[in-house]
């Protein structure tokens, strides 16, 4: 019996102390104004109507069923603070001439003659500009976006020759893809004022669509950093880029580390796949079940594949050692805006430096 009794209490001390040294845990479930003042507390100093931004954030987060931890909140204000510093239209500098000669490229591109493309901005839109002016005077994303909706609307022939031709591809405060919101627009929880592409110019739908794009889909990453390269490259980027790495150390074949693992417009097989179909007889697959396995480099259950779990393997036996299941995409920003060689390693580094102020609040 004594012997029993020094057991339980040994055990409930260990217990006690167990108590005493774990990290807090947040509470599953918080009160909307708690998570909203806390929202206000992390945002910068200088951030204007700092109850408005945590407001929507605070909306998106609800109406996406994502639970507003402290990680979680620091990741979206990261994002947000890096893409705009918190503003809902942010300034471009010399957007007019960025837009112009992107519009004569695509021209350029669809054979349609930059004769035609100027004699058509020549024309007046309703506030008595012609469009070229229009174009030239815009300085924030969402005035070039609105003017070139009307000019295709206006313009002899407006959607067939030009339709496709808008030069804004992201917007808002996290400058979300246009697309992606598109796809994304079924349970989108306000009234759409326009067109979706116009809510992603205000901040509650920027915000909303953003923080979908960077918290809507699970991840096994243990780490934000690959998160944050995602949201630059695209959903598992990070995931996939690490299995082309094992790909190439298991094969012996240099592939770029961008995250694409089949190629979407075509039928023709991507490098990283000819790559994996060297392995074939190693990984007892055929060519058909390799493409099929590759498909889902789109979602979590990729990591369940055989292919996943045996590339792996292979890759770690020819090297010694356990390898990596995330890295940072090698991939070089595209962007008429940018005018200096950016990459997507350097994008999330500087979201993660801001991630980690914010945690460190």
């Amino acid at each position: 019996m004594q012997a029993n009794r020094l057991i339980m209490s040994v055990a409930a001390l260990l217990v006690l102390a167990g108590c005493g040294t774990q990290r807090p845990q947040e509470a599953a479930v918080r009160k909307p104004d708690e998570v909203k003042a806390q929202i206000v507390r992390l945002l910068p100093a200088k951030t204007v109507d700092r109850q408005g931004w945590a407001t929507d954030i605070y909306a998106a987060f609800a109406a996406q069923n994502i639970s507003p931890t402290t990680q979680n909140l620091c990741s979206v204000l990261a994002v947000a603070e890096q893409e705009s510093t918190f503003e809902v239209d942010p300034v471009v500098p010399g957007l007019g001439k960025i837009a112009r000669d992107e519009i004569d490229r695509r021209a350029a591109k669809a054979h349609i003659p930059g004769l035609l493309v100027s004699g058509a901005l020549q024309v007046r839109s309703p506030n008595g500009k012609s469009y070229s002016d229009r174009l030239s005077a815009a300085r924030s994303e969402k005035e070039l976006s609105a003017m070139f909706d009307d000019f295709i609307g206006m313009v002899p022939m407006g959607q067939t020759l030009f339709g496709g031709f808008n030069p804004v591809h992201t917007a808002g405060p996290m400058q979300v893809s246009i697309e992606f919101a598109e796809q994304q627009a079924k349970n989108y929880p306000y009234p759409v004022e326009g067109s979706i592409r116009h809510e992603v110019f205000t901040r509650r739908g920027g915000l909303y669509f953003g923080i979908a794009h960077l918290l809507g889909y699970p991840v096994s990453y243990t780490q934000p950093l690959y998160r944050f390269a995602d949201f630059n490259a695209g959903w598992y980027a990070s995931r996939n880029a690490a299995f082309q790495s094992a790909v190439s150390r298991a094969s012996g074949i240099p592939l770029a580390l961008d995250g694409d693992l089949i190629r979407y417009d075509s039928i023709m097989p991507s490098s990283t796949e000819l790559a994996v179909r060297t392995l074939g007889k190693q990984l007892d697959m055929r060519n058909p079940t390799i493409r099929d396995q590759l498909e889902q480099g789109k979602s979590l259950d990729f990591e369940d594949s055989k292919l996943y779990r045996r590339v792996f393997e292979l890759a770690e036996k020819a090297e010694g050692r356990p390898l990596p299941r995330a890295v940072l995409p090698g991939i070089v920003l595209q962007s008429p805006k940018i005018t200096r060689k950016l990459t997507t390693a350097w994008f999330a580094k500087r979201v993660d430096e801001r991630y980690q102020r914010c945690i460190a609040q």
